[in-house]
């Protein structure tokens, strides 16, 4: 439908005024309001109440910036700097993502106690660092973060190789977690007297890390480098192995829930055999340890089968896909004796159980006396030994 003269006067009326506003708003920008200072001295003294050197009042900066992070951190400054403070203690007031409420109490702690002149050591740092490597955290060169300067001061307690102690710095240990030093600095010391590039190193780090997780007694006492590499390269092979018998597992699993219309399996564990696993202590008289009892389980993830592949020396983990199957079972004998447990057999059982398979270290057969303890168990539960 055709506009009117008087509706074409009003539209060109519009696009006159809204071409004249964007004029305005391109010849006078909108003011862009005033620094927050009082905000700044907030947040400075949050949780630091009478710890300020100077009234929070008398400060006049001259500050244009209408950065947050940039005032608190000229408002810390003001209040509690009588000292020039390294970059590295600085952070904390340009930038705390990442860390928990605590670990933001205690670098904002450590910055004041230096900007006031007072003892970082006597501050707390004493927990974690010895004298001479508070003295080299305050007083290093370069662009370090907190984390960085922390372990550059701890690596240069092993070493003078500066440019080594820096590399160690920007590796994975400095991502570790604080409560952990004591195995992390023998991580560090390793690697200061075993230099490796900062790439290896974090690789390493990765395996380090592993097996610690898995075994707090780790240490790398008495280890090398060509070592370290041996093992960490058995343990890619290790868990590429694990993956290949998880993705066995999880097919198998999803042709049986095809079949059972939607029940699958739950966790990373196949169902394996319907034995029930067996202990046997022995007599007092019979016993060769104070506490010996013998027990033995089965077998039915891929990181068991795996670990104890790699630990006995032979290839029981190439029966996963029997055992995701039905088709097999995989047992270990075990002895526990004085708080400690040992690995004795392997035991591979068929459908209709019976021991096809017996093999201790390196494929190994099995001991009189471990002959014994296995046939009182198949006994128990009645299995047939045929190996």
């Amino acid at each position: 439908m055709a506009k009117s003269m008087i509706q074409r006067r009003q539209d060109a009326e519009r696009e006159r005024i809204e071409a004249y506003a964007v004029t305005l708003r391109r010849v006078f920008p909108v003011p862009r309001p005033a620094p927050d200072f009082e905000r700044a001295l907030d947040e400075a003294r949050r949780g630091f109440a009478g710890m300020a050197i100077r009234d929070g009042a008398l400060w006049r900066p001259k500050l244009k910036t209408r950065d947050p992070a940039r005032l608190r951190l000229a408002a810390a400054r003001h209040l509690y700097a009588r000292y020039p403070v390294t970059a590295a203690l600085e952070g904390i007031w340009l930038d705390s993502s990442g860390l928990h409420a605590g670990e933001i109490a205690l670098r904002k702690a450590w910055y004041i106690a230096v900007a006031r002149g007072d003892s970082l050591y006597k501050a707390g740092a004493c927990a974690w660092l010895s004298r001479k490597e508070v003295h080299c955290f305050l007083n290093l060169p370069g662009d370090f973060t907190f984390d960085e300067a922390f372990w550059v001061a701890i690596a240069r307690s092993y070493t003078d190789d500066s440019g080594l102690a820096a590399r160690l710095a920007k590796s994975k240990i400095a991502r570790t977690p604080r409560n952990d030093l004591g195995f992390w600095r023998e991580v560090t010391r390793f690697f200061c007297g075993q230099p490796a590039s900062k790439e290896e190193i974090d690789d390493l780090c990765d395996y380090i890390g592993a097996v610690h997780q898995r075994d707090a007694a780790y240490s790398l006492k008495g280890r090398t480098l060509a070592s370290l590499r041996r093992q960490m390269l058995e343990w890619h092979r290790d868990i590429a192995a694990i993956e290949r018998i998880e993705a066995m597992r999880r097919r198998a699993a999803g042709r049986a829930a095809t079949r059972t219309a939607g029940t699958q399996s739950q966790g990373r564990a196949w169902d394996g055999s319907c034995l029930d696993d067996w202990d046997w202590q022995p007599s007092t008289k019979e016993a060769k340890a104070h506490g010996e009892r013998f027990f033995i389980r089965q077998l039915k993830t891929a990181e068991d089968l795996v670990a104890e592949s790699r630990a006995m020396h032979h290839c029981v983990s190439i029966y996963a896909a029997k055992c995701i199957a039905g088709n097999a079972s995989i047992w270990v004998l075990r002895r526990s004796a004085l708080g400690k447990i040992e690995r004795l057999l392997t035991i591979e059982l068929d459908r209709q159980n019976r021991a096809v398979q017996v093999r201790g270290f390196g494929n190994r057969l099995a001991s009189l006396e471990e002959r014994k303890i296995i046939e009182r168990w198949a006994k128990a539960r009645g299995v047939v030994l045929c190996a």
